[in-house]
C-alpha cells in the first residue's frame, strides 16, 4: 500500500494508482507532488520523476535536499536538456534523456527502463512515479494525443504496482480538457487558493 503523507494522512493507495494533481500556479502542487515520493524514498521505495519543465539536475538538486540521496532508488526521465542544445548527453544511471516533451514513445521506454531496472535489478518492488507536468505535454500536443499517451502511460503504472502522481496547471486548459483527462485518474486531488496561508485542498476517488 501507498499513502499521501499530508496531503490525505489516512489514505491507503491501492498498488496500480493513478492521482492527478490540479490547481493553479503558485498553490504548492510541485511540492505536494514531491512530499509524497520523498516519503516512499525515504521507505525503500523506488522514486522515479518524468520532467517536462526543468532539467534533471534541477529537479535532483531540488528533491534530493532532504533525504539521504546517495541510499535513495531515484531516477529521472529528462525530457527538457535536449530539446534546449546542450549538446550529446549520455543516459548515466539516475538519468534517462529523450529529445523533447514530443517524444512520448521515448518517454514511455525510459519509463518501463527505470521500473524493470528498479523492480528487478534492486528488488525494490513498490515505486512512485511523478509526471510534473501534464500541462507541458498539453503546450507541445494536442489533447488526443495526450490523452492516448496518459492512458498507455497510467495503464503501465498499473500493471507495475505503481503509485502515479501527475501534476496539472488546472487554469491553463479549458473545462472541457480538464474533464476529458479526470477519466484517466483514480484520485484527483484538486487545489484551491484560500485566504489563508495555506490552499485549501479537496480530494476525490481517495478512500480513506
Amino acid at each position: 500500500m501507498y499513502d499521501l503523507v499530508d496531503v490525505v494522512p489516512d489514505a491507503e493507495i491501492d498498488p496500480g494508482t493513478n492521482v492527478l494533481i490540479a490547481g493553479p500556479p503558485m498553490t504548492g502542487k510541485r511540492r505536494i507532488a514531491f512530499d509524497v515520493l520523498k516519503s516512499g524514498t525515504n521507505r525503500g521505495d523506488g522514486s522515479i520523476i518524468v520532467t517536462t519543465k526543468d532539467s534533471a539536475e534541477k529537479v535532483l538538486e531540488e528533491f534530493t535536499d532532504t533525504i539521504d540521496a546517495d541510499n535513495a532508488n531515484i531516477g529521472v526521465v529528462d525530457c527538457v536538456t535536449k530539446q534546449r542544445g546542450m549538446g550529446t548527453i549520455d543516459d548515466d544511471p539516475r538519468i534517462k534523456y529523450t529529445s523533447s516533451p514530443i517524444d512520448m514513445t521515448g518517454i514511455g521506454i525510459k519509463l518501463s527502463e527505470f521500473l524493470q531496472e528498479f523492480y528487478e535489478d534492486r528488488n525494490v518492488t513498490e515505486n512512485r512515479v511523478l509526471m510534473h507536468s501534464v500541462s507541458t505535454l498539453l503546450m507541445y500536443s494536442d489533447l488526443q494525443t495526450v490523452f492516448r499517451f496518459l492512458h498507455v502511460f497510467t495503464g503501465r503504472i498499473q500493471s507495475a504496482d505503481a503509485l502515479g502522481v501527475y501534476v496539472i496547471d488546472s487554469t491553463a486548459h479549458d473545462t472541457q480538457t480538464m474533464n476529458t483527462l479526470k477519466q484517466l485518474f483514480d484520485g484527483i486531488i484538486e487545489i484551491e487558493e484560500s485566504d489563508g496561508d495555506e490552499p485549501e485542498i479537496t480530494t476525490a476517488g481517495l478512500s480513506i
